[in-house]
């Protein structure tokens, strides 16, 4: 059984749905903080069976104990984390508190169980702004906000556990940017309040939710001034934890890997394309640059298809049309 931390939330739910068709059965853990209980229900829709589910905190030690002690649990793959840049940066205690001392209580707790497979959601923020891209593995690593440095201070503290314990065996995937919904319209992204995302806020744009997209930027050096960026469907990267549980489980070690497509669409290449599937104007207005915002990042994801064998299959049109099934069909997400 993998244990999947924050699998009501909006990756770990998807990657829910790619456990079970993959025959691998999941107990979920979610405080909802930033999800929503109907998520069990649209799941047991999809997968015809209930999930496994028990709310609760990572930031309670005896409670990731008595997990532990009542379930026999053979992996874990944690998605139980803080991720707006803004929030953290505003609010820098909450962020270190859930995503590096949380964390460091379900490694503990783990290590308590002897249990040692580990799925690590880390992030392309780590590259912070790119030396060049495509971005591999081995570039230098930086950030600009308490976001990406949990991230990082947690990659450097899975290095130690693995260097001093070899019988940890750890994935840290590194996100580029998770798009879409699953192909059902059930389940997909929900934020609270106003997105801190691209493709929700231009879904609600679309939807009639917000009456325009603020663009920040238009002079950047790129094909059309606006930011690039490396987007991933959903599932595309629930499959890619997948590949990487089959590779800990049956090779084991230490992998370190990025999960894009290694294409690079501006922000206005997004909006045109999801005007094309929604068949909806996107009204927008270009405004300064945001401090830290860079001009363009993807994946070189070639480490990953040549260890785990594993490449995206959804492309833009896929990503936007699914965002806007989602949309269309739960124009208030989860509420």
């Amino acid at each position: 059984m993998i244990l999947v931390t924050g699998g009501a939330g909006y990756i770990g739910s998807h990657t829910v749905i790619a456990l079970a068709q993959a025959g691998y059965k999941t107990l979920l853990l979610d405080n909802f903080s930033n999800s929503h209980p109907a998520v069990l229900d649209r799941l047991e829709r999809i997968s015809g069976t209930r999930p496994n589910f028990i709310e609760g905190d990572i930031r309670d030690s005896e409670f990731l104990d008595s997990i532990f002690e009542q379930h026999r649990i053979t992996g874990v793959m944690h998605f139980a984390g803080l991720k707006s840049v803004s929030a953290s940066v505003a609010d820098p205690l909450e962020y270190h508190t859930n995503n590096v001392q949380g964390t460091l209580n379900l490694l503990a707790a783990m290590k308590r169980a002897e249990i040692y497979t580990f799925i690590f959601s880390s992030s392309a923020t780590v590259y912070g702004d790119p030396e060049s891209v495509p971005v591999k593995e081995n570039f230098s690593r930086s950030t600009t906000n308490p976001y990406g440095r949990s991230k990082l201070i947690m990659e450097d503290i899975l290095e130690d556990l693995h260097r001093a314990e070899a019988r940890w065996n750890i994935a840290r995937l590194r996100y580029f940017n998770p798009v879409g919904a699953h192909e059902s319209g059930l389940i997909g992204e929900s934020p609270q309040g106003a997105p801190n995302n691209l493709m929700p806020y231009i879904s609600q744009v679309a939807i009639g939710h917000r009456e325009k997209l603020s663009i920040f930027g238009s002079d950047y050096p790129t094909l059309d001034g606006t930011g690039v960026r490396d987007y991933i469907h959903v599932m595309d990267l629930a499959e890619g934890h997948i590949s990487a549980l089959d590779y800990l489980l049956n090779s084991g070690g230490m992998l370190t890997a990025n999960l894009g497509t290694g294409r690079a669409y501006s922000v206005l290449e997004l909006v045109r394309a999801f005007e094309a599937a929604s068949s909806r104007q996107i009204k927008y207005e270009i405004v300064s640059r945001r401090s830290g915002d860079i001009a363009e990042c993807w994946a070189d994801p070639s480490h990953a298809e040549n260890v785990l064998g594993w490449k995206t299959r959804r492309g833009l049109e896929q990503m936007c049309a699914d965002s806007w099934r989602w949309q269309q069909r739960n124009p208030g997400g989860y509420q």
